[in-house]
């Protein structure tokens, strides 16, 4: 479970994810989930563990519909949003129908074997739509 070297690589697949209508949101402000709400995490992006390879995020930008709306961007420790997680971005407002970038070309993220990138977004407000362009290295 080593991270290919990305010097001396054999191949970059450049890839791009859109998902629409994102309208998941946490229980309470710290993410635990329950009964009696819409809650969960989005998964954005997943490399599996064994996968032998590294995802070079470029972009990801997120885009409001309906709403006004924040979003919670999350790197976890695992893959398929489950384990731990840190917080790239915490309550980011999106206004309506307004874009915002979490991740550009000057500041990108790798995400290593059985690591993932979840988002949720600001519970009762409007959906997102999410776009993320990466790189597959191996």
């Amino acid at each position: 479970m080593a991270a290919p070297n990305i010097v001396n690589v054999s191949t970059i697949t450049g890839i791009t994810t859109i998902i629409s209508g994102v309208n998941t949101t946490p229980i309470n402000s710290n993410g635990v989930t329950g009964t009696g709400k819409e809650c969960g995490i989005t998964t954005i992006l997943s490399n599996a563990a064994g996968s032998g390879k590294v995802l070079k995020i470029n972009t990801l930008q997120v885009t409001s519909i309906g709403d006004t709306t924040g979003v919670d961007v999350k790197y976890f420790d695992a893959a398929a949003g489950l384990g731990n997680s840190v917080g790239l971005g915490i309550t980011m407002t999106v206004p309506l129908y307004s874009a915002l970038t979490i991740i550009d070309k000057s500041n990108p993220l790798y995400i290593e074997e059985n690591r993932s990138l979840g988002a949720h977004r600001q519970e009762y407000a409007g959906t997102l739509n999410i776009v993320c362009s990466y790189e597959e290295i191996s």
